[in-house]
């Protein structure tokens, strides 16, 4: 790869990014000499969105304040959405338990040890009911980080609508949904890639159709980030997913412009300040150039690319724990001077254990301090026109636009996957950020510097007894629920999942019959069968 324009004016004495990029040590107008800003990055809330989505920035609404939650039962984890949307966070977020993540029910063998640990167990439909007792579904937004399972627990959420008399073209809120970036870095999938991507777009379409202030999908970076790649990779690879589903959607007969503007995207916010804000510049503009132009999109809210952030989880450590207190204030910060439409901070405590209350409340704190008290949010990118943030974001987008060339010319996201090659780049740069740090040329405060033994705050411990009830529970549901109602449900899906049509609406009568989250894994796990975990 030829010699980019950072790399070419780099001295050996010049610090790196986390991916890579020389930083010199002074930036100047030669730097942006023969670039025209304007038309280059446009205005706030023009394309390509470089600055961007809106002309105000936050000065009228800020970001959506969307703290993670999730632990032991559904009405446990209700009380804390509760707690949050009390003390000032705008939107839900929910964290679903391991069993839950993989499609597992809590009373499978499989799941012992893990129900309610690191999430909430949702089982069945009367856990979704429990799980939004007292929260009207017409007045917030929901965000659900689920993958594998995403379209039962979509269908889920949205049958507690339906009993809250709330219309489909009323819910909002967003479902991860993004199978790409399982098989990419997280492994948490079951189904083969084609018919796991026909999961997918059968939920876009749905919502489409059915659901248009829902997005039903974030497609994600962080997670990709959080398995060892660099911010560079993190986009490249992120946008190269965005862009197989949107080929695959028009290939189904969808116009772009149908659709376009239900796509979401989540980013990691990591340590690098500056190149963290630069990636998230860059992320935009390559993506309303790659709607406006690849795929002609002729909507202008078909161009943007909205997304969710949250603080780099990996960068906490568990030694020495406040200090990632200040971590995540200014990976925060990052985030909101990058442009964020909704914002996760994580908690002091999460390289520990899931969070207390009063970690959480910190967290929040966070947000709304950097909000209401910084003045971060009186003008809109108050970087551009940077020497360096403007550099910056120009060296990472030909970066990752170099990087997403060379996924095409591997025939694009699932061959590049069956070829190893998303495997081989994170953990070739996995390996050389821990050999940095061994060496001592990455310092992390408290682990390889500054190591002193600090006090462990009080973390919260979740009891054995509530995988027991949660089992007892959903015994006691199988048993009571109309069987002969919820068998016949799931052999009309298991029948439709042999052919083309939708499978939301069976999904959704199945869920409604109180089949569980395994039943209706197991059936179309018959039809689709197991893909095997990379290397296996």
């Amino acid at each position: 790869m030829p010699a980019t324009a950072a790399e070419k004016t780099a001295t050996p004495a010049d610090p790196l990014t986390l991916s890579g990029i020389p930083v010199r040590r002074e930036y100047g107008p030669e730097d942006l000499k023969g670039r025209d800003l304007l038309a280059e990055t446009g205005k706030p809330g023009a394309y390509p969105y470089t600055r961007g989505l809106k002309s105000g920035g936050y000065r009228v609404n800020p970001w959506t304040m969307r703290q993670f939650a999730g632990h032991k039962s559904a009405a446990d984890t209700n009380q804390r959405f509760k707690y949050l949307l009390s003390h000032g966070e705008t939107g839900l977020s929910t964290a679903f338990d391991l069993p839950t993540l993989m499609g597992i029910d809590s009373d499978d063998p499989r799941a012992m040890g893990e129900v309610g640990r690191e999430g909430v167990a949702v089982d069945t439909l009367a856990d979704m009911e429990a799980l939004f007792s007292g929260i009207d579904l017409s007045k917030v937004s929901t965000s659900m980080t689920i993958n594998l399972p995403a379209p039962v627990l979509l269908a889920m959420y949205l049958a507690v609508a339906k009993k809250q008399n709330v219309p489909f073209k009323r819910v909002r809120g967003t479902c991860q949904t993004d199978i790409l970036k399982e098989y990419i870095a997280q492994n948490e999938y079951l189904y083969p890639p084609e018919p796991s991507m026909r999961l997918v777009l059968d939920t876009i379409e749905y919502c489409v159709k059915e659901v248009p202030r829902f997005y039903p999908i974030s497609i994600s970076g962080y997670h990709i980030r959080e398995a060892g790649a660099d911010a560079v990779q993190e986009l490249a690879f992120t946008l190269a997913d965005g862009r197989d589903y949107v080929e695959r959607l028009v290939k189904r007969g969808l116009d772009v412009d149908d659709f376009a503007s239900q796509l979401s995207f989540f980013f990691d916010v990591h340590n690098h300040f500056f190149e963290e804000i630069a990636k998230l510049r860059a992320a935009r503009s390559i993506w309303a150039k790659l709607m406006k132009v690849e795929f002609g999109a002729k909507r202008e809210i078909s161009w943007m690319l909205p997304m969710h952030c949250q603080t780099a989880g990996v960068s906490l450590t568990a030694q020495q724990p406040m200090n990632n207190l200040a971590r995540v204030t200014y990976q925060a910060l990052a985030g909101v001077l990058g442009g964020t439409q909704s914002l996760h901070t994580n908690s002091f405590d999460e390289a520990l254990a899931l969070p207390t209350d009063e970690a959480v409340m910190l967290a929040l704190r966070t947000q709304q301090i950097i909000a209401l008290e910084s003045g971060v949010t009186d003008t809109p990118d108050p970087f551009g026109g940077s020497y360096y943030v403007e550099t910056l974001t120009k060296e990472i987008e030909d970066r990752a636009t170099e990087l997403m060339k060379r996924i095409q010319e591997l025939g694009g996201v699932v061959p590049a996957l069956e070829k190893g090659f998303f495997h081989r780049e994170i953990a070739e740069t996995a390996y050389r950020f821990e050999t940095d740090l061994g060496a001592g040329r990455r310092k992390i405060v408290g682990v390889n510097v500054h190591a002193a033994a600090g006090k462990m705050p009080p973390i919260l411990k979740i009891k054995g007894s509530v995988e027991s009830k949660q089992i007892k529970s959903l015994k006691k549901l199988k048993k009571d629920r109309d069987n002969a109602k919820t068998q016949a449900a799931l052999g009309r899906l298991k029948d439709l999942a042999r052919g083309q049509e939708n499978l939301l609406p069976a999904i959704l009568e199945s869920v409604e019959a109180y089949a569980s989250v395994g039943e209706v894994t197991n059936v179309l796990q018959e039809i689709f069968g197991v893909y095997p975990t990379f290397g296996g």
